[in-house]
């Protein structure tokens, strides 16, 4: 066989390995129903609930941030971000939150949000993760 056949079937075995561990990434958009059903991460989209208690303490603990979201069937669950409150959080026409459901509390827990803000001049997104714990 020759050299170049060989690289590249080991190019070719590479990127197939590449795809399939990026693919684990991807979680597909849902509504706060089919998240109580999936063990996996989801990304819900969805509206703040103003009229609901947004709690943010950062004196007592500047990782915990929590709010009421509607998703866009109009169910509203309690979101727990463990991670500090974006600015201009509650200025944000639109929220779309990675992560799971905790079925014992009844909670989203998300792991990362990207807000859609209000612009005059156009849509801006603003996307946040939880820095990596070293």
């Amino acid at each position: 066989m020759k050299k170049t056949y060989i690289i590249a079937a080991i190019l070719m075995i590479g990127g197939m390995a590449v795809l399939m561990s990026s693919s684990n990434e991807l979680s597909t958009y849902s509504d706060f129903t089919e998240a109580d059903k999936i063990e996996t991460q989801v990304k819900v989209v969805g509206k703040l609930s103003k009229d609901k208690e947004i709690y943010y303490e950062p004196a007592k603990d500047p990782n915990y941030f929590s709010f009421f979201m509607k998703d866009n069937n109009g169910l509203e669950r309690k979101v727990v971000y463990l991670a500090e409150k974006p600015q201009d959080f509650e200025l944000s026409e639109q929220v779309v939150i990675t992560g799971r459901m905790d079925k014992k509390d009844d909670i989203f827990l998300a792991s990362d949000m990207l807000l859609k803000c209000p612009s005059k001049y156009k849509d801006e997104e603003v996307s946040f993760k939880k820095a990596a714990k070293s």
